[in-house]
């Protein structure tokens, strides 16, 4: 069972990145599905899930409306989109399942990526 996280990079204010998380071992829609941040210093925040059963869609309010989460059954791959990026958006972003339909804090969460980086400076 793994995530792999990738797409993360260094972006101007006001950029976009797409992060992507693909999954092995297992099936992604049997899972909620969701991605955190850990800012340096911070603890680590969820970011956004999307559940198993019906595609909801969750996002904390520091993130809504510029950060768009989705998942691609086919490929078995989570994805999110961030537009707008400031520079309080730099963290290292980590992609996880739990065996929920949906699931929002750290603990009920069953597998992580080893996070990727996305740094938002001028």
């Amino acid at each position: 069972v793994q995530l792999q996280a990738s797409g993360g990079g260094l972006v101007q204010p006001g950029g976009s990145l797409r992060l992507s998380c693909a999954a092995s071992g297992f099936t992604l829609d049997d899972y909620a599905i969701g991605w955190f941040r850990q800012a340096p210093g911070k603890e680590r925040e969820g970011v956004s899930c999307i559940s198993s059963s019906d595609g909801s869609t969750y996002y904390a309010d520091s993130v809504k409306g510029r950060f768009t989460i989705s998942r691609d059954n086919a490929k078995n791959t989570l994805y999110l989109q961030m537009n707008s990026l400031k520079p309080e958006d730099t963290a290292v972003y980590y992609c996880a399942a739990a065996h929920y339909d949906s699931a929002w804090y750290e603990h009920e969460y069953d597998y992580w990526g080893q996070g990727t980086l996305v740094t938002v400076s001028s």
